[in-house]
């Protein structure tokens, strides 16, 4: 038996440590420390406990640690502890049982620096050297499994953070309404693992890697809300990609701040804050404006950056040159916590980190296949740079001074996506399904390097080997997709594909279905969204879907255009959200629409890029989806999904050698307009030289012989690796 450890945040180190060696070495005991546990109560000087322990065969056992000599008056913060923490057990109907609770909390007084040594029933209190006596004195609880389950359920509980933005009222049993309804119930609040993330905190670099609907910003919202709690003298920083996250980041702590403290947060010491920032004040300015500021380096705004720059990757740009401009970055914050981390360029972490004095607390949470720009994040010597030994300044891998809190942690299990939703949106995302259209292809668009990854993200292996080369199929299993999230409708129904033969029949059909969904369906206008996944029509695109609903009397707003930036949904207009896909990530809806989704899909390059922002429209699904486009290449990914459908959602395909995945991430990457242009006049020129030599035109001669010479070289080192 061991006892399992999280290392949360605590504001007293050497009694923790203490703790921590006692469990670790007591193999004999069994269950959950949580160390470092929020408040109990609703009031900012509630009593908190320093440490939880949950165990089968002693129950419920929560910690006062003592830092220091002086135990002061431990028996009225055992009271509180036990009052505040048998209150939270009373709400769960499950652990009670004619007006007593099935197991009893106990309390006890760890003060390893004393000589204390109290065993009575009612009060406990040990140090170092007699803790093993504390332990007896417990008595023991020999709760049986689903009991244990209960138990943990509710200390684990953290927040029920996920709720509706308002109240939803349905008067149909088996309208969308009430089954969203249903949904929102079950997923109201955090899993165990979830739980985990919040709480672990290390001195370093901390990453999250999840799945779209994994929970990740919720997470860093309650992260940042949780150490917030543990450390207010903290200054705290929580930045993002899409802007429209702001509102929900502020709204999401302000709920949990509250829940457990009954007070606001102190938003002089957390701040929501944008990545790039511009001049006007502290509501205007960004972690890159704030590094500039404080070392004296040359700030951009948007406008000096593309002029400088030019647009395309301006902001990677200004950060690196800000980066070379400074020798020694000064502490700005003692926490960053930074989302959707695969959408900024590498050098932005690696300016985070340097804002962070020694301590380096920084959290980042990311999922690649969510890369807007078709670009993975490196390994993270290439991020954060090496020592003088050429060792990476930050590792992943576990450390015994984390004493149980992990660096890295995967959360495979999606709140949001359904099973056939999601393994459609990775069917599509990766082309398992796609047909080759060359000689050089092998019809996947992209994959990942790691095979393993697929095991990491909540799929296993249904048939095949999981290594480059062979054949695999891969599934999802109730643990990682949990089957309410797929049971309330028919699988037909979560998720379809739609072709038409124009983009006024497709504008017409899904305006008709909005229509039916506020008047037949109980879904309320918040509950739709409305996305463009090419962020450069989108303007344009949805002009004419938008004065459609307009005739039928619906309003509607374009996030980010209509509204204030930081407003994504407005639910008190009773408005349809219409959105490009920058502005749609991180956020969810009932029913989604995705329209001219055909748009990039007959490119041959920037094709990783097309995928991911597909991928990302559908996985902003949490009940219902309809991806739809006109023509022949809507009709190919319609072929796609079918295939993936046919195989009972499961994933079907040859995975990629080395060299294949080499040759994807050249074929399919992302380039830029100029790019594009110097690659067409290449080809356009040897197409011509070609064609000239076979007609009788040219010769071979006509071209310089060192030129052919190289070329032949060129073309050779590249057969041969």
């Amino acid at each position: 038996m061991t006892v399992e450890i999280i290392r949360g945040a605590t504001t007293k180190p050497a009694a923790t440590d203490e703790l921590v060696r006692f469990f670790s070495g007591a193999t004999d005991l069994d269950g959950q420390l949580i160390l470092g546990f929020p408040n109990l109560g609703g009031q900012a000087d509630d009593a908190t406990p320093d440490a939880l322990w949950l165990s089968q065969e002693y129950g419920p056992v929560l910690f006062d640690l003592v830092e220091g000599t002086e135990v002061g008056n431990f028996e009225r913060r055992q009271e509180d502890l036990f009052r505040l923490f048998q209150a939270r057990l009373f709400q769960n109907r499950a652990l009670v049982q004619r007006r007593k609770l099935l197991v009893e909390p106990k309390v006890v007084t760890f003060a390893p620096g004393t000589s204390i040594a109290r065993f009575e029933d009612e009060v406990i209190a040990a140090n170092a050297s007699n803790m093993r006596e504390a332990i007896k004195a417990l008595g023991h609880q020999e709760l049986d499994e689903e009991l244990f389950q209960h138990l943990l359920s509710s200390a684990q509980t953290i927040s029920s953070i996920r709720r509706a933005r308002q109240t939803r009222v349905v008067a149909k049993e088996d309208s969308r309404g009430a089954k969203l309804l249903q949904l929102e119930s079950s997923i109201a609040t955090l899993d165990n693992r979830q739980h985990h993330a919040v709480i672990e905190t290390i001195d370093g670099v901390q990453r999250i890697r999840g799945l779209a609907g994994s929970g990740k910003t919720i997470i860093l919202a309650l992260k940042a809300a949780y150490l917030h709690g543990r450390h207010p003298d903290w200054r705290i920083a929580v930045t993002f990609y899409t802007r429209a996250l702001k509102e929900q980041f502020r709204q999401l702590i302000t709920t949990f701040c509250v829940e457990q403290s009954g007070v606001e947060p102190d938003w002089d010491r957390i701040h929501i804050i944008n990545a790039w920032g511009g001049r006007g004040g502290p509501e205007r300015t960004g972690i890159y404006k704030q590094f500039c500021d404080a070392n004296d380096a040359t700030y951009y705004d948007f406008q000096a950056a593309a002029n400088e720059f030019g647009k395309g990757d301006a902001f990677t740009k200004i950060v690196r040159a800000a980066l070379d401009e400074t020798s020694s970055s000064k502490k700005i914050y003692d926490v960053i916590l930074v989302d959707e981390a695969q959408d900024f360029p590498p050098e932005f972490l690696r300016m985070c980190y340097l804002m962070l004095g020694e301590e380096r607390r920084l959290v980042y949470a990311y999922d690649e296949l969510q890369s807007l720009t078709g670009a993975g994040l490196p390994d993270p010597g290439a991020i954060f740079g090496l020592t003088a030994d050429g060792e990476p300044l930050v590792s992943f891998e576990p450390s015994s001074y984390d004493l149980g809190a992990r660096r890295d942690i995967v959360l495979e299990k999606c709140y949001r996506n359904s099973r056939p939703v999601l393994v459609s949106a990775h069917g599509i995302g990766f082309g398992t399904a796609r047909k080759a259209r060359s000689v050089d292809e092998i019809g996947l668009v992209q994959m990942f390097d790691q095979p393993k990854l697929w095991r990491d993200i909540g799929y296993h292996v249904a048939g095949g080997d999981l290594l480059p080369g062979h054949p695999v199929t891969l599934a999802r299993s109730p643990e990682s997709s949990p089957q309410f999230l797929e049971a309330h409708s028919p699988q037909d129904d979560l998720i379809q594909f739609k072709v038409f033969d124009s983009q006024a029949e497709q504008y017409e059909w899904v305006a008709s279905e909005i229509e039916r969904n506020l008047t037949e369906d109980e879904l309320r206008h918040d509950d739709i969204m409305v996305i463009n996944p090419n962020p450069f029509t989108a303007r344009s695109n949805l002009g004419p879907l938008r004065k459609g609903l307009i005739d039928r009397n619906i309003a509607n707003h374009l996030a980010g255009v209509d509204l204030s930036a930081d407003i994504f949904f407005a639910p008190e207009h009773e408005s349809i959200t219409f959105t490009g896909i920058n502005r749609a990530k991180g956020n969810e809806a009932g029913m989604v629409y995705v329209v001219n989704a055909h748009e990039g899909n007959d490119e041959r390059r920037n094709l990783a890029v097309v995928r991911n922002r597909l991928f990302t429209a559908i996985t902003r699904s949490k009940a219902w989806v309809r991806i739809c486009g006109v023509g022949p290449e809507m009709e190919s990914l319609a072929e796609e999904f079918e295939a993936v459908k046919k195989a009972k959602f499961q994933l079907s395909f040859d995975y990629p050698t080395d060299e294949q995945r080499d040759l994807l991430r050249i074929v399919h990457r992302e380039v830029s307009k100029v790019e594009d242009e110097q690659i067409v006049e290449a080809g356009t020129a040897f197409r011509q030289f070609i064609d000239g030599v076979r007609s009788g035109q040219l010769y071979r001669e006509d071209l310089p012989k060192d030129l052919l010479d190289e070329l032949k070289d060129l073309l050779d080192r590249e057969e041969n690796g």
